[in-house]
Parts: structure tokens; C-alpha cells; sequence
């Protein structure tokens, strides 16, 4: 079965700046060359503003390399810690826990939305422009807002690396799928984006220091590159039912397609799409995961981090040597104190599909064990364990 997904932007239910906004100049002009410059009328507003911006962003950005660019070179970085796992896997949610930490940093929403020049325009920006960002997230109703944890894979993409979301901006075309791993890249991108990345990490630990905590999905392909620069990092990897995943997945790409797509939003094999993905992703990690030294690797359950977060975050920062979690525990509780009652979206799965996704992903049931059952929509109210009845 294809899925024919016809999405028009009076049908988004969540408004946002467009990603693209933060990009450089070569790197704004590339995208657009490599899809024929393919923008669609209704686009034209967007692309005109994101290529305006992308010349704002070039010039600040050299101007901050300027200023800001030797005592940036100077900065030593801990052992990071790298947040991994296939997308809605509650990567963010693990993400936002450790970064509650005192002792650790990570970058922000407007650092991996505009990362060229954060170090110039972050204070302004966010006490002035975050009325722009909406409050929640389209995908999962996770609050958002412009100083809360964020995906570094944006920022690279805006500073001109190769990345999978470089497919939103053209979706029908598919080219740029592969970005997932670095596998494609020669030697000389390579060895560009371990640069790019150290230098944005740098930046983020130089504005706020401590230890990085870093959350991207497409890390989970990139073990051996992470592992070159940083030998002793952490690797947390979540992991959840495939079946709730998978419509979890479709529901984000349909709505951050619609958002930041440059084209008319009509496209074939969505669920294709979602499940070769998901084989690359996990495929690449079970090829590269024995490279990660002993001690430095631990899988965290969607289930049991959703059910229990303070008793599975103690484990993990015993198991990580990551310090004394009675020093983070205060902001972890009162944190998820607020999130008590918070409702994830519940999606409806048909039998065919359910067949089709235990046909894809059934070996990755077997990988994590999963029972391979019909599947049915679990009670879309989250509830704590650990908190007390009353």
C-alpha cells in the first residue's frame, strides 16, 4: 500500500519560522541548486527570505569568527555524552532529563536554529524574539521554547553539513535520504564535518560550560566518526515498540514536511521511507555499536523511561559515571512533577499495516524484544509510578 500525503499550508496546525531561515548563503544556494531550484509559488515568500537571511547569517557569522574565534579554539570539552536511538524513541525526553544537570550544557533551540552566529545575537534574540516560537512541539505536544534542549543535527545542517533533514526542504525527491550515516561522504567531507561539528560544540561549551549533552537520532549511524573524536564519550541509546513507532513517525514527518517544504507537498511511499530509515539506522548501529568501549554504552526502554524517569535517569548516571544524581534529583523531580498528566497523541494502526510493519521490522522486535502481537493504541495519559498517590 503508498500513502498519497496532500498537505496545504492552510492545513498546518503549528506555525514556526522555517528552519531554513538559519542557513548560510552556500550553503542555502546549494540546496536549492542540487532540487533545480524547484520552490513552488506558494514557497517563493519563504525561499526570498530564507535567501535574504542567508546573507544576514553569512556576514555575522564571519564577523563572530572574528571576535570570537580564538578564545572558541581554545575551549577543552569534557567527554560528551551522546543521546541516540530512531526518532520517537523519547530521545528528547531523556535529552531534556540530563540536561536538568547544573553540571552539563547542551545547545539550545536557537543555537541549532541559527548556529552561525549565537554567540552575537543569542541574548538579544531570546529575551526579544521568543514569542515566535510556539509553546509546544507539532509532533508529540512536548513544550517548546528557545533556551530548551535541542537537536544539534539542525545546526549542522544550517551550517552547510549533508543531513537527513535536508529532505524536508524537498521531500518528493528523496536525494537526500542517504545523509542519515556519513557513509557517502569522501574523505575530505568527512573530515569537514567532524570539523563543523567540534566547532559548534566548542561555541555551546564556551557560552555555557560544562558537559555536553547531545541528542540526534542520526548519531545512532555515526559511532565510528563520534568515536575518533572523542574516544571515551557516552552512548545512550533508547528504544521502543516498532509498532508505536511507526505511526508515531508518520504523523512527524507528514507535519514537519508540511511546515518546512519548499515544494507542493505531494509525495508517494511515505511508509517506505519510514521503514528503510529505520533498517539503515539500526542496521548502521549494529554494525559500528562494538566499536563503543566497555562501560560507555547503555539502552534505555521508552517504556520503563516513561513509567519511572527518576529511577531510570539514577541508573544511568551510575552506569555512565556521570557523577553523584543527588545533585541533579531536585530539578528532575520538580520537573517531572509538572509533566504529570501531560497526553501524547494516540494514533490508530490498521491490521494490514500492523502486518506490514511486523514483515519490516520484525527482526528489530526480535533485536530488543518486542513481542510481535496485535498491536492495539495504548491510553494516551502519562502517569509517573514513582510519584506519590496523593
Amino acid at each position: 500500500m503508498r500513502l498519497l500525503a496532500t498537505m496545504r499550508q492552510s492545513d498546518k496546525e503549528w506555525q514556526s519560522p522555517s528552519i531554513w531561515y538559519g542557513a548560510t548563503l552556500p550553503g542555502w544556494i546549494s540546496l536549492l541548486a542540487r532540487n533545480n531550484f524547484a520552490v513552488s509559488r506558494q514557497h517563493l515568500p519563504t525561499a526570498l527570505t530564507a535567501t535574504g537571511m542567508s546573507v544576514l547569517n553569512s556576514g555575522l557569522g564571519l564577523t563572530e569568527k572574528i571576535l570570537y574565534g580564538g578564545r572558541v579554539r581554545k575551549v577543552q570539552l569534557e567527554d560528551p555524552v551522546f543521546v541516540i536511538g530512531h526518532w520517537r524513541t523519547g530521545t528528547t525526553f531523556l535529552h531534556e532529563l540530563l540536561a536538568l544537570d547544573p553540571r552539563h550544557t547542551f545547545p539550545n533551540t536557537y543555537e541549532c536554529f541559527i548556529p552561525n552566529h549565537f554567540l552575537l545575537t543569542e541574548e538579544f534574540a531570546v529575551n526579544n524574539l521568543g514569542f515566535l516560537l510556539p509553546k509546544h512541539r507539532p509532533m508529540d505536544n512536548m513544550a517548546a521554547g528557545l533556551e530548551r534542549p535541542f537537536e544539534d543535527e539542525f545546526a549542522l545542517m544550517n551550517m552547510g553539513l549533508p543531513s537527513p533533514y535536508l529532505h524536508l526542504a524537498f521531500p518528493g525527491r528523496n536525494e537526500h535520504a542517504d545523509y542519515v550515516d556519513l557513509d557517502n561522504l569522501s574523505e575530505w567531507e568527512l573530515r569537514r564535518w567532524k570539523r563543523v561539528l567540534l566547532r559548534f560544540m566548542r561555541r555551546v561549551a564556551y557560552l555555557r560550560p560544562g558537559r555536553l549533552i547531545l541528542k540526534t537520532p542520526a548519531h545512532s549511524c555515526r559511532i565510528e566518526p563520534l568515536l575518533e573524536l572523542f574516544p571515551n564519550a557516552r552512548f545512550i541509546h533508547t528504544v521502543r515498540n516498532p509498532f508505536d513507532v511507526f505511526p508515531s513517525m508518520l504523523n512527524l514527518w507528514r507535519k514537519v514536511c508540511a511546515l518546512f517544504t519548499l515544494e507542493e507537498l505531494q509525495f508517494e511511499g511515505l511508509e517506505e521511507f519510514v521503514f528503510d530509515l529505520g533498517d539503515t539506522l539500526y542496521k548502521k548501529l549494529e554494525e559500528t555499536r562494538h566499536l563503543i568501549p566497555a562501560g560507555n554504552f547503555m539502552e534505555v526502554r521508552y517504556e520503563e523511561l516513561t513509567a519511572n524517569p527518576v529511577s531510570v535517569l539514577k541508573e544511568v548516571y551510575g552506569r555512565m559515571r556521570l557523577g553523584d544524581f543527588e545533585v541533579a534529583r531536585p530539578k528532575v523531580e520538580a520537573h517531572v512533577a509538572g509533566l504529570t498528566g501531560y497526553r501524547r497523541n494516540r494514533f490508530e494502526m490498521s491490521a494490514e499495516m500492523q502486518v506490514r510493519v511486523r514483515e519490516r521490522w520484525g527482526w528489530i522486535m526480535d533485536r530488543y524484544n518486542y513481542q510481535k502481537d496485535a498491536w492495539e493504541p495504548h491510553d494516551d495519559e502519562v502517569t509517573f509510578e514513582w510519584l506519590p498517590d496523593d
